[in-house]
């Protein structure tokens, strides 16, 4: 840390605490070693320390120059040693031998678990120096709880009085300040914001309320920029919304947990910031979806970046939002395999519906969707709902079809003996385009509407079939009887009546098909 290896008190090569006479006495050793290209080595050049040089005339007076003023001494003081207990002294005598773990071990036995106090305020002092050198963020964190607990307690002027004028007083809270700003100036470019805030975690509410202060302003504006940036590429470019989508998540992402960590999710500038970045990496993914939907399957990117913004978003109305448009795009990614298949049948049961009542076009509809509905099986599955629907919605549409032709050509009959004729062929045709139909899938409710009328089609049939053939019997008797016979013209019609029987009781069950 530079503010300790470069600290001014090293430089001079004296300890916080020296008595004005030894300050002058080191000085004047300095510059008349320097004077003549002398390097001049200190006692307390600790070995864990950096080697410095003190040849430079200007960086030696201005370090003494640094010491001069009361608040210049308590600010560099913090960041150095002092020795005003006996527990300083041997333990700085470790450190001149190189004994370090022995030094650490005297200042962590009267100071761990211990309040602040008269006899060990420059311990808390030196413990936080040397924990601050260490490369292991542990050490650090438990360097910035010593200094932070010694400057908020009631002995922090014993310390300023240690190293400073009697008459000197200070303002705590803004010393503390001082202290975090120094520090974090210290860490900007060694550690990321969110590894700073943890080396901070353990100290007291005032310290978190004026780092939640410092950190805030920052990732705020950085967020709300990007948000803006992102909207304007996304207006222009639609296309590379995914792109710019995940590119704001990321670059969002530390300063968000940051004012996270500092706010918490129940802030309210924390759920506007948040809501405000949820919604537009939503709107990123939807807009890309709709972009590409119609040329590629772009679901699988445009439901990440919902899944990002979901686990940003904090008030309800954004989560419900995400929520509708996930559903959606899941649903039509479900369906994208078979969208080409879908679009046909939905097509044709268009046209079908607008089209005139025949057997003819009921059989078309059969053999065009047939293959259509085998591949959305072979994606979907046989007892997937939705390919179940589609497929009953074809059977429904040829069966209402088939009881159309079937009613018309049975309608009047009583009074129209042409449609005697055509009756049995229109009904068989009725059979063989209901059983057709028979293999296709349905739901439950279709089935039990396909088989009743299945039923009835096939038992009209088979009555007009026996009706058929005992007229074709009788005819042939008549006629072999009427050359030996002279019976009425009245008796020649006999077949007629059977036939007409039959069509009554067709009529009766064919209505029954409605």
């Amino acid at each position: 840390m530079l503010i300790i290896e470069h600290n001014p008190y090293r430089l001079a090569g004296v300890l916080a605490n020296s008595s004005e006479k030894e300050i002058l006495k080191s000085k004047g050793r300095i510059k008349a070693h320097a004077k003549v290209g002398r390097d001049t080595k200190s006692d307390f050049d600790f070995a864990f320390l950096n080697t410095i040089s003190r040849t430079e005339l200007d960086i030696v007076n201005k370090a003494f120059s640094n010491i001069q003023q009361n608040h210049d001494k308590v600010y560099y003081s913090l960041f150095w040693f002092l020795n005003a207990s006996p527990f300083d002294n041997t333990a700085i005598e470790y450190l001149k031998n190189g004994d370090e773990e022995k030094a650490i071990e005297i200042w962590e036995k009267v100071t761990e678990h211990k309040d602040v106090n008269s006899k060990n305020f420059s311990a808390f002092n030196n413990l936080g120096t040397y924990k601050l050198l260490s490369r292991n963020k542990s050490d650090i964190k438990s360097g910035i709880e010593a200094k932070i607990k010694l400057i908020e307690s009631d002995y922090f002027e014993n310390f300023v009085h240690s190293v400073a004028d009697e008459t000197y007083t200070i303002n705590k809270k803004k010393q503390s300040e001082k202290l975090v700003d120094v520090l974090l100036d210290q860490f900007k470019n060694e550690y990321s914001s969110s590894e700073t805030l943890q080396l901070f975690s353990g100290c007291n509410g005032t310290t978190q309320k004026y780092l939640s202060k410092k950190f805030t302003e920052e990732p705020l504006h950085n967020i709300e920029s990007q948000i803006e940036n992102c909207k304007k590429k996304r207006k222009t470019n639609s296309g590379n919304a995914y792109e710019f989508g995940l590119e704001l998540f990321t670059n969002t992402k530390e300063d968000l947990s940051i004012l996270k960590s500092l706010l918490g999710t129940n802030d309210l500038k924390y759920k506007t910031v948040a809501d405000q970045l949820a919604n537009e990496i939503m709107q990123c993914g939807i807009d890309y979806f709709k972009e590409w939907q119609d040329i590629k399957d772009p679901s699988d990117e445009g439901l990440k970046l919902l899944k990002f913004a979901k686990s940003i978003a904090i008030g309800s109305l954004t989560r419900d939002r995400i929520k509708q448009n996930s559903e959606g795009i899941q649903e039509w990614a479900e369906t994208a395999p078979i969208q080409e298949d879908l679009v046909y049948i939905t097509g044709k049961l268009k046209s079908f519906q607008d089209s005139n009542n025949s057997m003819a076009n009921a059989k078309a509809l059969v053999l065009a969707c047939k293959s259509r509905l085998q591949n959305i099986r072979g994606i979907l599955g046989s007892n997937d709902e939705f390919y179940l629907n589609i497929s009953s919605a074809v059977v429904n549409n040829v069966l209402g079809m088939v009881i159309e032709v079937v009613n018309e050509s049975q309608s009047g009959i009583e009074y129209n003996r042409s449609k005697l004729i055509i009756l049995p062929k229109i009904v068989s045709e009725a059979v063989s385009v209901i059983s057709s139909i028979g293999s296709f899938d349905m739901n439950s409710l279709t089935r039990i509407r396909y088989n009743e009328n299945k039923n009835t089609i096939t038992n009209i049939n088979s009555q007009l079939s026996r009706i058929r053939n005992q007229t074709t019997s009788y005819g042939s008797s008549s006629y072999s009887s009427s050359s030996r016979s002279t019976s009425s013209d009245n008796e020649g019609c006999a077949p007629w009546v059977y036939v007409v029987g039959a069509v009554i009781f067709f009529i009766i069950l064919a209505n029954a098909c409605n």
